[in-house]
């Protein structure tokens, strides 16, 4: 996403010319609706997560740091990290250990605001992509979010509240239109699948521990708003380390988090209520200004007034239809 860009290029980080795939907005699709809007500003790129891990790995290294591939951390103290059976001694330790953080558990940080979970699995296929938009098809049970990441492949994942229903065949089924575009593709890597946590942590430090990224917390995935969230906190846990304390960072991680979790509690209520999705689809179809606003909301360019206004017209359109 645009935003997301620009937190990482606040890192020092800039994707190398020609790589990826740039994408201008973002489309729903549903049966014969069809609701679209392109961002405020800026465009979002589509990349193989390889590729952005390579360019992070780099940036570290150029940063001074020492990265100790395949080596085992089994566990922190008052005098640092547990490494390979020795204590590496640390001043301040971050856990960026994912969504099954041993970090958070370790330092007594599991307890949590609400947790939804769902399914999903993934798969690349190499065929040219047909819309400079990322696509999300719903169906009955699933959505699949559709991002072009070369001029000659897409990424499709299938997210479902049960497992099965995330099935990528099974979910394909229901949805005709996409699965007539990849019909005679062929598929660019193996099928992963995942599970997507949207979840709030109460706190997401104590003494000089923090967490960062999914370990802090999460939003589901289908707001693509994971990586956003992770490069601006690592932003502001480094300021506040610089601080010498980490207060800030909390308070800062708090207000991150507000938006996207919104957000995504929107969109997992479409995903649960068929005629409630139908009728904001049909909303968003017949009045894509709204439908723009809310993604300028989405992708934090509206202010608190522009925040309100849509709010009330959204609801006041959904009371009318």
């Amino acid at each position: 996403m645009p935003e997301t860009l620009e937190a990482l290029g606040a890192l020092g980080i800039r994707l190398p010319t020609g790589v990826g795939q740039k994408f201008r907005g973002i489309q729903f699709i549903e049966r014969d609706l069809r609701a679209a809007a392109d961002f405020p500003e800026g465009l979002g790129i589509g990349i193989r997560r390889p590729l952005l891990h390579e360019l992070l790995a780099q940036k570290a290294k150029e940063s001074g740091v020492r990265l100790l591939w395949n080596t085992p951390v089994s566990g922190v103290s008052a005098e640092g990290v547990r490494v390979a059976g020795r204590v590496v001694p640390a001043r301040w330790i971050l856990g960026a250990d994912g969504a099954g953080s041993r970090i958070r558990k370790w330092s007594g940080l599991e307890a949590n605001r609400g947790r939804a979970r769902r399914y999903a699995t993934r798969r690349h296929y190499r065929v040219r992509p047909w819309a400079d938009r990322v696509e999300i098809h719903w169906g009955e049970r699933a959505q699949a979010y559709v991002t072009p990441i070369s001029g000659e492949e897409v990424c499709i994942v299938m997210i479902a509240r049960q497992a099965e229903d995330a099935h990528f065949e099974r979910a394909l089924a229901g949805m005709p239109e996409l699965a007539e575009r990849i019909s005679r593709a062929g598929q660019g890597s193996r099928e992963r699948g995942a599970i997507t946590l949207m979840h709030a942590l109460r706190r997401v430090s104590v003494g000089n521990v923090a967490l960062v990224g999914d370990a802090s917390g999460g939003v589901d995935a289908i707001t693509g708003e994971g990586m956003r969230l992770t490069f601006q906190q690592a932003t502001a846990v480094a300021a506040a380390i610089a601080r010498g304390e980490l207060r800030t960072y909390e308070e800062a991680h708090r207000r991150m988090l507000m938006r996207p979790m919104w957000m995504g509690k929107l969109i997992l209520q479409m995903s649960r209520r068929a005629k409630l999705r139908g009728r904001m689809l049909g909303i968003f179809a017949e009045n894509p200004k709204l439908f723009a606003q809310l993604l300028s909301l989405h992708v934090g360019q509206a202010t608190p007034g522009r925040v309100l206004s849509t709010g009330a017209q959204l609801g006041w359109e959904f009371l009318a239809a």
